[in-house]
This record gives C-alpha cells, sequence and structure tokens, in this order.
C-alpha cells in the first residue's frame, strides 16, 4: 500500500489525539513480526497445525521431558527465527515515539524482541522473549542463542549453572500462566491511557484482546492499526486498514507535525 492509499484524514486526526495526550499506549501483535518476515502462529497459514502441533509445546510436557521438548524447540526456533529477520519501519516508527516521549506505554503479544532490537525500552512483554531462556527452578535468566547451541550439540535439556534446573525458552508455553507483572503494569497503562493503539492484532488472544476495551471504558481514544477487521473494529475511534509498515510512519511523522 502506498502513501498515497492511506487513510490520510483518520491517520492526521489520530497523530492529532496523539500528540496532545497526556498517556499513550500502544499493543502490538502478530501483524508487526510478520511484516519483518517472521511466519504467524494462529490463522489459515499459521505454524501451529500445519507445521508444529501446538501440543508438543505444553508446559506439562516440558516439565516431564525437558529434553524431548528442546529437540523440538531447536527445530522451531530455526524456523522462526532466521539471521535475517530484523525489525521493519512499524518498529522503528514506535521506538521514534517513545524516544520521543510520546509513547508512554508499549505491550507486545510478540516474543521476538525485535522492538528492543529497534530501541524500544520497557517493553511489556505479556508472552516473553524467546531471546532470552530462563531457568525453570531458580528464575536465572540467560541470552538464548548460546543456550540454543548448547542444545544442538547435544545438551538436552540446557541446565543452569547455578542450580542445575532444567532451562526452557522464556516464553510463556501453552498451559503456562502469563507472569503478573507485565500484565498488571499493562492493565495500569490501559486504565491510564487517553489514547490506545493497536497495531497489527486481531484482538481475539486474551488477556490482551481486553485492553483496548478496558481503555476505552476509560474515555480513551482507541486507534486500530491493522490489515484485515478486528473484533473491536466497529467500535474504535479510528479503524485503519493498512499495512502497519506504512501507516505506523505516517503516524509517526504527523505526530511529529502536530508537536512542532
Amino acid at each position: 500500500m502506498t502513501d498515497s492509499s492511506l487513510p490520510t484524514d483518520d491517520i492526521d486526526a489520530l497523530a492529532a489525539d496523539i500528540a496532545t495526550a497526556d498517556h499513550v499506549v500502544a499493543l502490538t501483535g502478530a501483524g508487526v513480526s510478520t511484516a519483518s518476515g517472521l511466519p504467524s502462529f494462529r490463522g489459515e497459514d499459521g505454524i501451529w497445525g500445519n507445521e508444529f502441533d501446538p501440543a508438543d509445546f505444553q508446559y506439562t510436557r516440558f516439565q516431564s521431558d525437558p529434553g524431548e521438548f528442546w529437540r523440538d524447540r531447536i527445530d522451531l526456533h530455526d524456523r522462526m527465527y532466521g539471521d535475517d529477520i530484523e525489525p521493519n519501519a512499524a518498529h522503528d516508527a514506535l521506538a521514534d515515539l517513545q524516544a520521543r516521549g510520546t509513547l508512554d506505554g508499549l505491550i507486545t503479544q510478540n516474543v521476538d524482541g525485535l522492538h528492543e532490537a529497534a530501541g524500544s525500552e520497557a517493553v511489556l512483554e505479556l508472552h516473553g522473549n524467546a531471546q532470552r531462556a530462563v531457568c525453570d527452578t531458580c528464575g536465572r535468566r540467560l541470552e538464548a542463542g548460546p543456550v540454543y547451541e548448547r542444545a544442538r550439540d547435544g545438551e538436552l535439556p540446557p541446565r543452569c549453572a547455578d542450580c542445575d534446573g532444567p532451562l526452557k525458552p522464556d516464553v510463556v508455553l501453552f498451559g503456562q500462566p502469563m507472569p503478573d507483572g507485565p500484565l498488571q503494569q499493562a492493565q495500569h497503562h490501559a486504565r491510564d491511557a487517553d489514547v490506545f493503539l493497536a497495531v497489527g492484532s486481531s484482538l481475539t488472544v486474551e488477556p490482551a484482546a481486553s485492553l483496548p476495551r478496558v481503555a476505552a471504558s476509560r474515555g480513551a481514544t482507541v486507534g486500530i492499526v491493522n490489515l484485515d477487521e478486528t473484533g473491536l473494529s466497529k467500535n474504535a475511534d479510528y479503524d485503519i486498514r493498512a499495512d502497519v509498515t506504512t501507516a505506523l510512519p505516517a503516524i509517526e511523522t504527523r505526530v511529529r507535525r502536530h508537536s512542532e
């Protein structure tokens, strides 16, 4: 989609609202990551059900046989995160908004770490981060790359140097509770938001899907940027059906103009 085909009136109005708001929050979903070349998990072309069985990534399976779990996880990691996966223009636009002090909260459903790679800070990762590993016993966190190398070399499962507990990818597995801290902070941002952006998310997976509804119930302006209709599209103040890599930079540019 070219810039000339964007809904410029809505983008300009949304940017004006962002520029004058006291508390702006963004929630990002899979549509932001797929624009960088990552395959989606869900949907018709999603890897769940097509390439991998979600049952193989249950937390109970990890607990019962962490070594076999890691053997399967290597294939998924290599399929998902190649060396050519980099932040895209949507990641960059959100990082720029945050660096300018305009974006107060950045929440993501994604686990790829691309927001941090783009320069964003204090990202609230609702489902964890696949670029880290964590000890399932003591909670020690470390970079995932060397841990995967150990697994490829036959250490199944890789173990914690501190307590010898099994390491696991630092992501929320099926059947595993979400970490309380990021979710509570995300809910706090939603309650305080003057403008809430939902970007590249179908808004179908809870509890993230409820966050813009919480913001709307407290009087926030809700803007959705997504290629397809979402469960909140009909009730949003702005429903921008566009490629996030085109729409987000356009919004960021207009925010800067309104702020000058």
